[in-house]
């Protein structure tokens, strides 16, 4: 019988393979697949459904299979340890395959959407972004730490502790002048950095059509829209807007019971770039909100008397994350609310 189902356990240099047929039982079993060896297997396997865990190299093996005709499907590696027969075989490469291989059968599983290269090139130029700006919040806070040693302490933010340290450096002492200096110039240097990848962010915002109707929306920016085409492309992975919102975490965990409902704070699931991008979107629209008389600046001022900033916060980010998966489905058939 045909393989139908095929689970891959990846690795940086040996795989796991593991396929079934129509009936489940086990055709292929390769423990130790070289890297490779790996596409010279697969491409010779009829057109089946192959299952992995979404971690590095994932897309990129996705896109492979794909070109042999093969349908993919990545998934959180969360959502395949319940499918580890632990008990039988233990936690190796060869059960983690079969795990995969059993857990992409099932048909309520939820699957990571495919990134094509152009969509992983965009992201890294987000990734690349943000460890610039992290790294310059580092350089700011070890600058505060060591000035603190010598008895001059710095207030957190960022506008305030260049400009003070700036007029403090000639005061220095010795070596505290040499090395706050050299990390002042750090920060200088990060500045340029950040400003240059703002300058990309904005061109790839330019050039893309989902982005510049992405950006139509209150609250999402070029660097938010074009993460949100970087990651979700065209949202035809999710079956609605709640999904989305699920799949970025801004919707309440539930400790239901007993048919009592309890919903807790957000899941903080998914990517936390994005849900930060989102949140800090909808922190926009509150604060500008009071000016204005539409309904969802309404809705929101409303909503943030009664139930509080916060919460307010979070639920126009969640409204933003819908409103964000019909933009990217409808296209230009989706309305923007009045």
């Amino acid at each position: 019988m045909a393989i139908v189902f095929v689970g891959i356990d990846l690795a940086k240099n040996v795989f796991a393979v593991h396929g079934v047929n129509e009936a489940g039982k086990a055709e292929l079993v390769r423990p130790n697949v070289p890297r490779g060896k790996l596409g010279e297997l697969i491409a010779r396997l009829p057109p089946c459904t192959i299952g992995m865990e979404a971690c590095s190299g994932a897309h990129h093996w996705a896109r492979q299979f794909q070109a042999h005709g093969h349908t993919v499907r990545l998934m959180a590696p969360k959502f395949v340890v319940p499918y580890r027969l632990s008990g039988k075989h233990g936690k190796n490469d060869a059960a983690d395959a079969a795990a995969i291989c059993e857990a992409v059968q099932r048909p309520n599983m939820r699957f990571v959407p495919l990134k094509s290269a152009e969509q992983q090139g965009r992201l890294m130029v987000h990734r690349a972004r943000q460890g610039f700006v992290e790294q310059r919040t580092a350089t700011f806070n070890r600058i505060r730490g060591l000035l603190s040693e010598v008895g001059i302490v710095l207030p957190l933010k960022a506008a305030t502790v260049r400009k003070q340290v700036a007029g403090l450096l000639e005061d220095l002492p010795g070596w505290v002048n040499t090395v706050i200096g050299d990390l002042l110039s750090e920060v200088h240097r990060l500045d340029e950095r950040i400003e240059i990848y703002d300058r990309y962010v904005a061109e790839m915002a330019r050039q893309d059509h989902q982005a510049q109707r992405l950006m139509r929306l209150r609250g999402i920016g070029e660097t938010t829209a074009t993460a949100l085409v970087a990651m979700v492309g065209n949202g035809r992975d999710f079956q609605n807007g709640r999904q989305l919102s699920a799949w970025i975490g801004l919707v309440p965990g539930q400790y239901s019971s007993g048919g009592k409902t309890r919903l807790g704070r957000i899941t903080k699931a998914g990517d936390t770039y994005l849900r930060s991008l989102l949140i800090m979107g909808a922190r926009a629209v509150l604060n500008a909100a009071k000016d204005k008389a539409d309904c969802v600046s309404r809705w929101a001022v409303a909503l943030a008397e009664r139930a509080g900033y916060w919460k307010a916060v979070v639920a126009i980010a969640a409204k933003n994350a819908r409103m964000a998966w019909a933009v990217l489905r409808q296209g230009e058939q989706f309305v923007m609310p009045a």
